[in-house]
């Protein structure tokens, strides 16, 4: 299998070919104007080679009727489109200012924020730091711009920011000195700088002079920007999580607040943009229970001073997480907790406010789904809007209250735009920009490409009696006569749920070969009631497991599953439960286990968040979970996946898993042969394979490993490992 041609054109069936498949369009975000007239998302695209991706903004139709037309077409592409409230927008985006004289553009150069004017003409840089710029905030209507920059923290302002960068590489300096955790998130090293908050009047609107390549002749073409926080160390996110109140007059944060033990929560703080003064809205100390929570994602109603944030509930090894929604004056006045565990048994996963600040749109899962819910303010009433059976993010109310709109997915279709009637109902895919770039044709359910099979659910029954349920995607063709090998795929978080299109972890590919694939959520998973969820906790190797079983045996009884062909894979805890799986039944031919926890006791330690893995695992859970006991016992062959670069579960855990697997090697040279284990190691990836060629290596090994194993072919690795 070869991955490195340019690949075949679009047209070709994408679940077929893994080129043409990473060179599929990926669209994510919504912004929409304040008049309601135009709607904007973010599309990724790969090069002709396939080898390196770009998102570019593109316009979609509210009302459906046009085709969607892209806006901007910089080499280095744009995001986070914002709107401004006269129509202006807003993205950031690396390209070189085309203001600037031939010679000076910096191949470097950081993200800074650019200006699209509304009546049309070029993009023109309006905001820009040493650090980059994220987290675009803008009032909705004073139009007070508020952004987010890391800074080092001895800098007085950008030039001496820029000064002090230009010291560190000039002297070969890459040393971070840190006092507190974290050091590292996910795939990604913090510091040596940290983020600040700026804000800025509004945008200029100056008038741009013809031939100065969108430059104003009066040099006031550029924010004012001004620092309101100042360094703070870590108290800022490392991911922007800000708003900012409609009147532009107060901004309102997550402020992480050091604790013992290396841990920390995050509370909320509100700062006032005149004077910078800042006081805590929400912390452990406003409520009475004595429970400790995390406030995170605020969002400022479009009206009024009101911001809604999600509550968090701390785990605890005796204590599930749980999350609520909290509501608070941005001036501290007064606090109320809406949309409590006690009455409405689901997480919300985002927020959004209804045009006229009477309601929140709230997403949460839900049995397999994500849909959008509509939660009264003042009475707490819950109710669904969307009926079918899609995943829901970028949830958007249009200004008059006619409409929202949102990036609706499922596990059979990718992300694509849609409105929704206000008042509930099936949603309408809207024209997309994917229609537009020819990646497939016609209005499909949820806009997506033509499927090489079908997607149907399996239920079971616990041996507690609890409810189970899973998606199945069957190859065209399975049936009675031709039974499709299975391939069960377990899901990561472990707070999660197989209810949407994943771009990572896609089924189609796999079922484009023949297999069947199972998506089961097990104890652990959302969506299914705070009771679901405790069963599995502390108890990963117990409840989780059996239900994975038992969901499986539900899968084989059926007569288009073929029993006697099987495999098991997951990714981050979903490798940990492939490890849990390996250790513990030979049922299976095959097992892919990816980012995968192997020794709790070593892992505890060095993750990237330990506190908070102690808050929630006793020393008894981890001895008892920990799947590395268990090593003797394994007998099936497994394909161990990991990436250099993963903060979140470290190159540790495969290191350790792959010495264990080769220490019990009845080969003489002390090799994989005689077990048929193999290592995929990526030096330069994280927790994720995101590298468009190295997630076309990542599916090719790992076909190529089940077939051996699962189908009896022979072992034919990809031609681009050598």
């Amino acid at each position: 299998m070869s991955l490195t041609e340019d690949g075949p054109p679009i047209s070709t069936p994408p679940f077929s070919d893994l080129v043409a498949y990473t060179r599929l369009p990926r669209t994510g975000g919504l912004a929409l104007s304040p008049d309601g007239a135009r709607l904007v998302t973010a599309v990724s695209l790969l090069d002709e080679r396939g080898g390196r991706s770009t998102t570019s903004l593109w316009e979609v139709d509210p009302t459906g009727q046009r085709p969607a037309r892209r806006l901007t077409r910089g080499a280095k592409g744009e995001s986070s489109p914002v709107f401004t409230p006269s129509g202006d927008l807003l993205f950031t985006s690396s390209r070189p200012d085309p203001a600037a004289a031939e010679g000076d553009g910096d191949d470097d150069a950081p993200a800074a924020l650019w200006c699209l004017p509304a009546g049309g003409g070029e993009a023109r840089k309006v905001a820009v730091r040493p650090g980059g710029v994220a987290g675009v905030v803008v009032a909705r209507e004073s139009g007070t711009v508020l952004l987010g920059s890391p800074t080092l923290p001895s800098a007085t302002d950008a030039a001496d920011d820029a000064r002090l960068r230009k010291l560190r590489k000039d002297t070969r300096t890459s040393g971070v000195l840190h006092d507190a955790l974290p050091v590292r998130i996910w795939d990604h090293d913090l510091g040596p700088d940290r983020n600040r908050l700026l804000v800025a009047d509004g945008v200029p609107t100056a008038p741009v002079l013809a031939g100065t390549g969108g430059r104003s002749g009066s040099g006031k073409d550029r924010l004012d920007l001004r620092d309101l926080t100042g360094h703070v160390g870590a108290a800022l996110p490392d991911d922007p999580a800000w708003t900012i109140t409609a009147d532009g007059s107060t901004v309102v944060t997550e402020w992480n607040v050091p604790e013992a033990r290396g841990d920390s929560r995050v509370s909320l703080v509100a700062i006032d943009v005149a004077t910078g003064e800042r006081r805590t809205l929400l912390d452990d100390s406003s409520y009475r229970d004595g429970t400790s929570y995390d406030h995170t994602a605020p969002v400022a109603a479009p009206t009024g001073g009101r911001v809604a944030v999600l509550r968090w509930r701390r785990a605890t090894p005796s204590k599930s997480m749980d999350v609520d929604i909290v509501v608070v004056d941005a001036d501290g006045s007064e606090s109320f907790v809406l949309a409590d565990s006690q009455w409405w048994d689901r997480w919300p996963t985002s927020l959004a406010w209804t045009s006229d600040s009477s309601a929140l749109l709230v997403t949460a899962d839900d049995g397999g789904r994500c849909p959008v819910f509509r939660l009264d303010v003042s009475n707490d009433e819950v109710e669904r809007l969307t009926p079918d059976e899609g995943a829901y993010s970028d949830v958007i109310a249009s200004p008059d209250g006619q409409w929202i709109y949102a990036m609706r997915s499922a596990v059979d279709a990718p992300p694509t735009p849609v409105r929704i009637p206000a008042a509930g109902g099936e949603p309408e895919v809207l024209p997309a920009p994917a229609h537009a770039l020819g990646a497939w044709g016609g209005d499909l359910p949820g806009g997506g490409p033509e499927l090489p099979g079908t997607l149907t659910e399996v239920t079971a029954t616990a041996a507690d009696g609890t409810p189970l349920r899973a998606w199945l995607a069957l190859p065209h063709g399975a049936g009675p006569d031709s039974p499709a090998p299975l391939l069960l795929w377990i899901h990561g978080g472990p707070l999660s749920s197989w209810n949407a299109w994943s771009w990572r972890w896609n089924p189609w590919l796999p079922v484009a070969r023949g297999y069947a694939v199972l998506l089961p959520d097990p104890a652990l998973s959302t969506g299914y009631g705070l009771d679901f969820i405790r069963r599995g906790l502390g108890r990963w190797g117990a409840e989780p497991y059996t239900d994975l079983m038992t969901i499986t045996d539900a899968a084989v009884a059926r007569d288009d599953v073929d029993a006697e062909r099987t495999a098991a894979m997951g990714g981050s805890f979903g490798g940990y439960m492939a490890n849990w799986v390996a250790g513990h039944t030979d049922r299976f031919r095959a097992i892919v286990t990816h980012a995968s926890l192997w020794a709790l006791d070593q892992f505890s330690g060095t993750t990237d968040f330990p506190a908070e893995w102690a808050r929630e695992m006793t020393a008894e859970m981890v001895r008892d979970n920990s799947p590395h006991d268990h090593a003797d016992a394994i007998s099936t062959p497994m394909l161990v996946i990991h990436g250099d670069d993963d903060d979140r579960v470290p190159i540790g855990e495969a290191l350790r898993l792959w010495y264990d697997l080769l220490s019990r090697s009845k080969a003489a040279d002390g090799g994989a042969v005689s077990t048929s284990h193999r290592f995929l190691y990526f030096p330069d990836e994280g927790h994720w394979v995101l590298g468009a060629g190295n997630a076309r290596l990542w599916y090719a090994t790992v076909f190529a490993f089940l077939d051996q194993h699962v189908l009896g072919g022979p072992w034919i690795a990809p031609k681009e490992l050598g």
